[in-house]
């Protein structure tokens, strides 16, 4: 009996890692004809009070750019939108068949229509766009913050792929995600206006363009499976970064991979976290970089190599459930990208960030049936390779009206 409520637990505390999934427990279902269709979604209420620096991006969740040598910017910033309010609907074919299309109202920095999922499925085989293979909720701690914790399983976003899925395993072809340092070429020169803070020149009307190609899919293999009260995933991707300016042709290969997990300690208490590596990989490093992932690699000045650059992040946290649709959840995440080998090669990453943390607790209530609210204080921090830091404090409040 004890071990069925801890597998209820998990199982409830996973669903909603992030407040903002739309249970499709909620759906208004109907069936025609055979098809088995549920339209589904929620509206949504965001709210941010920024204590120091405006921090805030659409859906009111907290972003790391600008952040660094913040100590004089403007302080005491508000904002609200309902911009994370999304529509679905998902039916299933007389033959079997899945199809589901989603989308939120967070395109074009907020406001516009956003495809989120778009997919159809059928024997284990997906095609179309969806959560990415490397990616697992299972060790994510519940946060009011739509964008939440850094460190975080794998991509933690939706990409267009190919995937099998056989039972607690699946593998998939994805769309790659990297970026390079360098990977410039220059359309127009311009003139040189003087020099930065690091002696290198700045140029009026200078041109350049993206030299940077994907020549193979992005391959993802991830086992995902509950025991008990312990819930776990673990996955691996390689990916291939590279350029091409038309006299230089060279590309590396990226990996990256993480382990996670959830225990639930009690019908009242869980634990989770997630650990994750890359190495020519930080597109799939959760919130490094500037926000959603640092550069991969880097073109070497002198030979023109693609350099690949490596980087870790983990998540720690614990949810406790008050009963009566109350829960009070805790969470911690970090990651830190290993700039040396570039800036001992003459990059210039003074100003590349080398460590994203945050702090984020909540306390969340239901007042009602299908609708959730909650209040949550999160504390960000960034330091640059330069040596140079910020940080902020935040308040975020939000409503949720599923359907």
């Amino acid at each position: 009996m004890q071990s069925n409520k801890l597998r209820m637990a998990i199982r409830s505390t996973a669903a909603v890692a992030i407040l903002g999934v739309a249970a499709q427990a909620n759906a208004v279902s109907f069936e025609t004809g055979g098809y088995e269709t549920d339209i589904y979604g929620y509206a949504r209420l965001g709210a941010s009070y920024d204590i120091d620096s405006n921090q805030a991006l659409s859906t009111r969740s907290g972003s790391y750019a600008g952040l660094v040598n913040n100590d004089d910017a403007p302080d005491g910033h508000f904002g609200a939108d309902a911009y994370q309010s999304r529509i679905g609907l998902k039916t299933v074919t007389p033959a079997g068949v899945t199809v589901n299309i989603e989308g939120d109202f967070r395109g074009s920095g907020g406001g516009s229509l956003r495809l989120r999922h778009a997919y159809g499925s059928y024997n284990g085989v997906l095609m179309g766009q969806t959560w990415s293979n490397f990616t697992s909720f299972v060790g994510n701690t519940a946060t009011l913050d739509f964008d939440s914790l850094p460190g975080a399983a794998g991509y933690q976003s939706r990409t267009a792929q190919m995937r099998y899925t056989t039972g607690p395993f699946s593998v998939s072809l994805e769309d790659p995600q990297a970026s390079i340092i360098g990977a410039t070429a220059v359309t127009d020169p311009g003139f040189v206006v003087g020099t930065d803070t690091d002696g290198d020149p700045v140029y009026v009307g200078r041109t350049t363009a993206s030299t940077q190609k994907q020549s193979l899919p992005a391959l993802t293999a991830r086992m995902e499976d509950s025991s008990g009260g312990l819930s776990y995933s673990a996955a691996v991707l390689a990916h291939q970064v590279g350029y091409d300016d038309g006299s230089s042709d060279e590309s590396s290969m990226g990996f990256a991979t993480f382990v996670a997990a959830k225990m639930a300690l009690s019908d009242m208490i869980t634990v989770q976290g997630s650990l994750s590596y890359t190495d020519g990989a930080n597109s799939y490093l959760y919130r490094s970089g500037e926000n959603f992932g640092a550069a991969s690699a880097y073109v070497d000045p002198a030979s023109g190599d693609v350099e690949t650059i490596s980087g870790f992040g983990g998540t720690v946290g614990a949810g406790f459930n008050l009963g009566a649709g109350r829960s009070i959840n805790i969470g911690y995440g970090l990651v830190e990208v290993d700039w040396d080998d570039a800036q001992d090669d003459g990059v210039a990453v003074a100003g590349q960030s080398e460590t994203n943390s945050a702090v984020m607790a909540n306390y969340k209530w239901t007042p009602a049936q299908d609708v959730t609210m909650g209040v949550e204080y999160q504390f960000l921090k960034r330091e640059n390779v330069s040596g140079d830091d910020g940080d902020a404090s935040r308040i975020l409040f939000a409503a949720q009206y599923n359907f």
